[in-house]
């Protein structure tokens, strides 16, 4: 009997080990409209937002200041030359203030901001800043982003849509957002009609499935049925001509979403935002692929990749970054560019306080694959300012865009003193 050598058998078993791998290989590539998409999704991102031409001159960043009252928080920057720009911070501030001294401001301070766009990808390499990707980095990047757009807006004399594109909806429409998914139906039904009748708006959405947060009880779930409850009894309350939208917060799996997805088909929902954990892709992907209602996703994401591969696969409709837990309006704007390339809108996610709503609008003013209604949680706000060029106010559905310079609203300078500078974390 022929003996075969160990040295032949490893090497015909190498050789079939590599002939196998080169199967998986080919096996796993892209296809070609997949490749050709992340293609021109990769130009996009290499794209400027910011409009640097309206700025002939450097506007280097002298000061990036962090200004408290009480629980409450202000960013004021100023440029060598004297001009000064200040946003309001998310209430998730009083948490991460550590993080905008110790990490963000240094970065900033000396930097031309006319080379934004620049700034804030360095900024995540930056002493490894990407380590605290999400709402921890987001929220205090954002409120120095919306902050140096304001002073940029006061120098050209141009609302700060202007300095990211053209204004495309000088009125933008928007949606009441509720939530109480924890209470009985009936209970909720009252509380929601009351929040609609406080505006003159034409669109809601409502939150279905279960409890996830604002609970210890860790099997809490919300009261048995709810979902199949109120989904129809929302739409024969506010009748066919009211616009529904519906958002799980991630809560279901693949098949409770496709099932709850078609319930909302049913009593024509416009959309199912958050249908399955927000960074679960390939089940995003699954629920579009099975559901005639689009699907939203975006709120909690913190990086470019999810959108980038959710719309190179056709795994999503729509895209809804959140301007302060995301990083900022250019960022947001890089994904609703990439939105666009696809066909698809964009509606971004509000949260906060303070002017949340304000920054959303003027974001969605130059956006033009914008969605039809955009998130709007009340007037509420612990701010003192005015607003010369727009009430701000809910006018059948729609709020007007400020057109002054910057953000358009200028704060009490008796109430900005009366806020100290946070110097230590």
């Amino acid at each position: 009997m022929m003996r075969i050598s160990r040295r032949a058998m490893m090497a015909a078993a190498g050789a079939g080990a590599c002939a196998a791998a080169e199967q998986r290989k080919a096996a796993g590539r892209l296809p070609a409209g997949v490749q050709e998409r992340f293609a021109r999704l990769d130009e996009i991102l290499g794209q400027p937002v910011l409009k640097k031409h309206l700025f002939p001159s450097p506007v280097i960043l002298e000061s990036v200041e962090l200004l408290r009252l009480d629980g409450s928080f202000l960013c004021r920057v100023r440029s060598r030359d004297g001009a000064e720009g200040m946003s309001v911070a998310h209430a998730e501030m009083r948490n991460l203030y550590p993080i905008f001294l110790r990490r963000l401001r240094p970065f900033f301070l000396g930097k031309d901001a006319r080379e934004l766009d620049r700034i804030l990808d360095r900024v995540f390499v930056y002493d490894f800043n990407y380590r605290f990707s999400g709402i921890s980095l987001g929220i205090p990047l954002a409120t120095i982003e919306f902050a140096i757009l304001d002073m940029l807006g006061r120098i050209a004399g141009k609302p700060v849509g202007e300095l990211l594109g053209e204004i495309h909806h000088p009125e933008v429409g928007v949606y009441i957002a509720t939530e109480w998914r924890e209470k009985p139906v009936e209970e909720s039904l009252e509380l929601i009609r009351n929040e609609v009748a406080k505006y003159d708006a034409q669109a809601l959405k409502i939150k279905v499935g279960g409890l996830m947060f604002m609970t210890t009880d860790m099997n809490a779930s919300g009261p048995p049925g709810r979902t199949e409850k109120i989904v129809p009894l929302i739409r024969k309350t506010f009748g066919d001509g009211f616009a529904l939208y519906a958002d799980a917060n991630g809560y279901y799996s693949v098949p409770e979403a496709i099932r709850v997805g078609r319930l909302l088909e049913q009593y024509k929902y416009r959309y199912f935002e958050e249908p399955v954990m927000f960074d679960h892709l390939e089940e995003i992907r699954q629920v579009t692929e099975a559901l005639a209602i689009p699907v939203a996703n975006g709120e909690q994401d913190y990086s470019f990749y999810g959108f980038r591969w959710l719309l190179a696969h056709d795994g999503l409709d729509i895209v809804q970054p959140d301007n302060y837990y995301f990083g900022g309006m250019i960022r947001s704007m890089k994904v609703a560019r990439m939105a666009a390339a696809c066909g698809r809108q964009f509606i971004p996610h509000m949260s906060g306080g303070g002017l949340g709503y304000v920054y959303n609008i003027h974001l969605v003013s130059a956006v033009p694959n914008a969605g039809e209604h955009h998130e709007f949680k009340g007037y509420q706000t612990h701010v003192r300012f005015e607003c010369r060029t727009s009430p701000l106010k809910v006018v059948r559905g729609r709020i007007k865009v400020p057109t002054g310079p910057g953000f358009g609203v200028d704060f009490d300078p008796d109430w900005v003193k009366k806020h100290q500078p946070v110097t230590s974390a």
